[in-house]
């Protein structure tokens, strides 16, 4: 199971509401929620459930059928509700059929460099939830880390070896707590992981958060399968907005950790990324075009354009096409702040990427001007948009890479690279991609309003209104 939502605001610019941490490749070539579900795959593992906001559904559908991921269940909550909840609610689908399946929950936005390492603890944690346990992954920790959670590891638990009772848990401590966990040697970072039978987490969660699992129970029944989602039903909002370690973790008697090393991270920050990221001999880490001179210790990332750093320590450095991000590498978990004073503001860099997506694909602003504005859009092989039309403005449509297929107002037409379709005020349309390649064209809109809402759908593969 993978819990996907969030959003990230720790690693603005790249991570927004839009567009999350979850769905960008940080640490490799995958994106977070791919590398997570590549970590449950193979003989032994079912299909993931992923649970998710409606916003990100076709997100998430896409990545994981780029990544070879087959029959998944997506999940998608109303409105997010915390972890307990969205737990709660896969329990209850996989627990209607396989009481005793079990259950491995984890964040859609971790990353794990060792996962040899984390499958063999995953060996002990299911033979802990196999006694009727809920196993949790204790990481060894290597520095006096402020922004986790901790967990103070108690007596080894009887007939699993590599199992641990959990003490207790403890909040995310100050410097010099974090630093005598670290010397004392039974604390854990609580690394969000879990494992447990599908029936044991019911049961403890009617124990310990019972107006949880009410509403997750009354969401499921009834819910819908929409487009191949599972759709939970508006009885889910009732759940109480709280954590799965605040609901049943820290009440329950049934806990026990598997202390690991899985070069595990929750990157929550640019400062997290900089410590496991490869760097040169100056300590520097950099992803896309970067140039360095005299720099020690810095974080580069540019999503574009050539970004140059002389003389800087220690420095974040972070370039999107509409952003840019400077601080200091001790002040990464300030950037949350930045991000409200951003949406104080009203500045729509604080939640919207420019490259906006879409079910069958995604567009980008170019230019905006006075009554006029320009569009890249690009559109996935087989994809369609929805067919539409507008009050106030006329669009203009270049094909630039690809083949199209435009209709409007009844007529079909074909067009390859370099043609152009001129679609007037009012008129129906839809555009299409027949081909095998994505398809690229220029939009060019013009008239009195040129707002995203001034869209009528009167068809939509994707069910949206």
């Amino acid at each position: 199971m993978i819990l996907c939502g969030g959003t990230g605001s720790r690693l603005w610019p790249l991570s927004r509401e839009g567009y999350p941490k979850q769905f960008w490749p940080l640490v490799s070539a995958g994106t977070m929620l791919q590398e997570t579900a590549e970590r449950a795959r193979g003989a032994g593992f079912a299909p993931p459930v992923v649970v998710c906001g409606e916003a990100h559904r076709f997100l998430v559908a896409e990545q994981l059928r780029e990544a070879g991921i087959e029959a998944p269940r997506i999940v998608l909550e109303p409105e997010a509700r915390n972890s307990a909840a969205a737990i709660a609610a896969a329990a209850v689908l996989v627990g209607e059929a396989s009481p005793g399946a079990t259950l491995w929950i984890m964040a859609a936005d971790a990353a794990v460099q060792d996962v040899a390492a984390l499958r063999r603890a995953l060996s002990v944690a299911a033979a802990a939830a196999a006694t009727g346990r809920i196993a949790t992954f204790g990481i060894r920790p290597t520095v006096p880390e402020t922004g986790y959670g901790y967990i103070e590891a108690g007596a080894a638990l009887a007939g699993v070896e590599g199992a641990q009772e959990i003490a207790r848990f403890v909040e995310k401590p100050d410097a010099a707590t974090a630093g005598a966990f670290l010397a004392g040697g039974r604390h854990l970072w609580n690394s969000g992981m879990f494992v447990a039978t599908a029936a044991t987490l019911l049961a403890e969660l009617g124990a310990h958060a019972p107006e949880v699992l009410a509403a997750a129970r009354d969401a499921v029944a009834h819910g819908a399968r929409d487009l191949g989602f599972v759709r939970l039903g508006s009885g889910f909002a009732n759940a109480p907005s709280v954590s799965i370690d605040t609901a049943v973790m820290e009440r329950t008697q049934l806990a026990a950790v598997v202390p690991c090393d899985p070069g595990w991270s929750d990157v929550g920050n640019w400062s997290s990324l900089w410590d496991i990221a490869t760097k040169d001999a100056e300590g520097n880490a950099t992803m896309g075009p970067a140039a360095l001179l005299g720099a020690r210790n810095c974080y580069v990332r540019s999503e574009g354009i050539l970004t140059a750093v002389v003389g800087l320590e220690d420095v974040v450095l972070v370039v999107t096409d509409d952003a840019v991000l400077a601080c200091h590498r001790d002040r990464a978990q300030d950037v949350k702040k930045m991000v409200e004073q951003l949406k104080a503001e009203r500045r729509k860099e604080a939640t919207e990427h420019r490259r906006v997506y879409r079910p069958w694909g995604a567009y980008e602003g170019v230019a905006l001007g006075t009554r006029f504005q320009v569009k890249k859009i690009t559109v996935r092989p087989g994809s369609k948009l929805s067919l539409q039309k507008h009050y106030h403005r006329a669009e203009h449509w270049v094909v630039v890479a690809g083949t199209a297929v435009v209709e409007r107002d009844g007529e079909r037409i074909l067009l390859r690279e370099n043609e152009s379709v001129y679609l007037p005020l009012g008129c129906v349309h839809r555009l299409e991609n027949p081909g095998m390649i994505p398809l690229t064209l220029i939009e060019v809109q013009s008239g009195s309003y040129l707002g995203e809402d001034d869209i009528v759908r009167l068809e939509d593969t994707y069910g949206r209104a």
